[in-house]
């Protein structure tokens, strides 16, 4: 099973997330938004060494449309997630040396999906004690859960659910 390995801060997880964008951009068109979503979008988060991106259209057709263009990029379609999640696309690509590895998610842009994972990027950037929990609660997992990142997961969504509904703090 994969390992879970969680990392301080990497300053270049911006700069890798603009250089995915950019790889992306041609082939999603200017109608698409692509978003730095996850951990590595907080600076200050500890994380898995994976870019997560948010990928925003119109309807989900247009990402079914462009499933052999992503694949030219490295990006491979894993529909089996749909079965959890039928309202994402999800794509994965491999670490290559110049980028580590990206998870992109294709959603509906303006849907429940794009603003919750907005939303949450957003309070963790914002509120340095949700951030501080979080990352408290993500190592603790980590150890927990070291071979069994499906588990991992799982066990953060609670505290995710509770953080969007709570809010920042006043």
């Amino acid at each position: 099973m994969p390992q879970v390995e969680l990392s301080e801060h990497q300053p270049a997880w911006p700069s890798q997330f603009a250089d995915v964008a950019a790889l992306l951009r041609p082939v999603l068109g200017p109608a698409m938004a692509i978003e730095h979503i996850g951990s590595t979008a907080v600076p200050g988060l500890c994380a898995k060494p994976v870019l997560d991106v948010l990928l925003g259209a119109d309807a989900l057709p247009a990402f079914d449309s462009r499933v052999e263009s992503l694949a030219q990029l490295g990006f491979v379609y894993r529909p089996a997630y749909e079965d959890e999640v039928p309202d994402r696309r999800y794509f994965v690509r491999a670490a290559d040396g110049a980028l580590p590895r990206v998870h992109a998610h294709g959603v509906v842009r303006g849907g429940p999906l794009w603003r919750s994972h907005l939303q949450f990027r957003d309070l963790l950037r914002a509120d340095a004690a949700v951030r501080e929990t979080y990352a408290a609660l993500k190592r603790q997992l980590a150890q927990m859960h070291a071979d069994d990142k499906a588990a991992y997961t799982l066990a953060k969504a609670p505290f995710i659910r509770q953080a969007l509904e709570d809010g920042p703090a006043a």
